[in-house]
């Protein structure tokens, strides 16, 4: 992000002065194979120009006397762009990052090129983390929280380059200048980084999730013969967050091996991929409320016409997961599905590879369709 070149110049395409040294506007070529682009004044940049760096990254703003000054825009090699402010070369001022789809990951100061002060970390799954960072840049210290997609519910407290390690449930009040306000909630139980393994879905299992505790309860399912199901507490708008979907961490082939040993498909009942390495699974005795209720989203049934849908998530406390998200509204009360996404055509197979409840379900909804 630093605008300053180094090595030596290699080739210059363009006007040469009186000197020998770029004049107007120039492309030099170093022998880091870094390129610029821009005006030049007696071998100094001056007015518009732009970096073409090695990684494929880029920077591009307005130079005085060889040096970045005012709004600057670095782009990652991955498509990663920052907007920020250069003082000599040097990012000192505010700034925004936004990925490669444009979306608002970071906002706040920078001094020296370091992330500096008040500033905010956005997740695509619409959390974010707050709060004042260390001398380094990180979300290290004790007054840093988290905040769940609504905007409001929040964990304030120790966190160490933005892990939680020791926080209490709190309300965002307020956002002054960028700088939040939070309320802890009184009574509030120590929340911390609880990532579960292949034998611990977590260390404190029957601790609720505070946000889904407010979005959804279990209760006996509408869908015949589907034993409990998810249901909605709240009427809500499409595309929120409702509920969450953690687990045992275990592998794709430790799924196909209990396949291939058995045919019980009532092993993986409640398995889910996480992605191309990891599925996520609540195996007895934790799909029962009694022995598991930090997260319930294992509890949402199928349907070829659901109003959920499962999406990636980072959470503060189990990590990478899958949350159940709505993809239209839905009223109170009203139960949430979702497509469980079993395979219709495997190689090698005659028909889907699915529990025979779903295929029985599969052929219905066919049926129905071509009516």
């Amino acid at each position: 992000m630093d605008s300053d070149e180094e090595t030596l110049e290699e080739t210059v395409e363009g006007h040469l002065d009186d000197d020998g040294l770029p004049h107007g506007f120039c492309t030099v070529t170093y022998s880091s194979t870094d390129r610029f682009e821009g005006n030049f004044v007696h071998g100094e940049k001056n007015g518009r120009g732009k970096f073409f760096f090695f990684d494929g990254s880029t920077l591009e703003g307005y130079y005085v006397d060889d040096a970045l000054q005012g709004q600057g825009i670095y782009t990652y090699e991955d498509g990663v762009v920052l907007h920020g402010t250069y003082v000599d070369g040097e990012l000192n001022g505010p700034a925004q990052e936004y990925d490669s789809d444009g979306r608002l990951i970071f906002k706040g100061q920078y001094k020296d090129n370091i992330r500096h002060g008040v500033c905010w970390i956005y997740y695509p799954d619409g959390g974010s983390l707050v709060g004042e960072v260390n001398e380094e840049g990180e979300m290290t210290g004790e007054k840093i929280a988290y905040v769940y997609p609504d905007g409001k519910t929040a964990y304030s407290g120790r966190f160490i380059d933005g892990e939680m390690i020791e926080a209490k449930l709190a309300t965002l009040t307020s956002v002054e200048d960028g700088k939040p306000q939070f309320e802890v909630v009184p009574g509030s139980p120590a929340y911390s980084f609880d990532k579960s393994t292949s034998s611990c879905i977590s260390t404190n299992a029957l601790l609720p999730d505070p946000y889904e505790s407010e979005r959804v309860y279990v209760d006996v399912s509408l869908i015949s013969s589907a034993g409990e199901g998810l249901f909605s507490k709240i009427a809500a708008e499409a595309s929120t967050v409702m509920s969450f979907y953690n687990g045992v961490r275990i592998t794709h082939q430790e799924v196909k091996e209990r396949k291939v040993d058995s045919r019980d498909w009532a092993l993986n009942g409640n398995t889910i991929s996480l992605d191309d390495e990891t599925v996520i699974d609540v195996p007895e005795p934790y799909n029962h409320a009694a022995k598991y209720c930090a997260s319930l989203g294992h509890k949402a049934n199928h349907s070829f016409t659901p109003n959920c849908i499962y999406d990636p998530f980072v959470h503060p406390r189990f990590g990478p997961i899958k949350c159940i998200r709505t993809i239209r509204a839905v009223e109170k009360d009203e139960e949430l599905t979702v497509a469980y996404g079993y395979d219709h055509n495997p190689v090698g197979q005659n028909g889907p590879e699915a529990p025979e409840w779903y295929q029985l379900e599969l052929k219905a909804f066919q049926a129905a369709q071509q009516k």
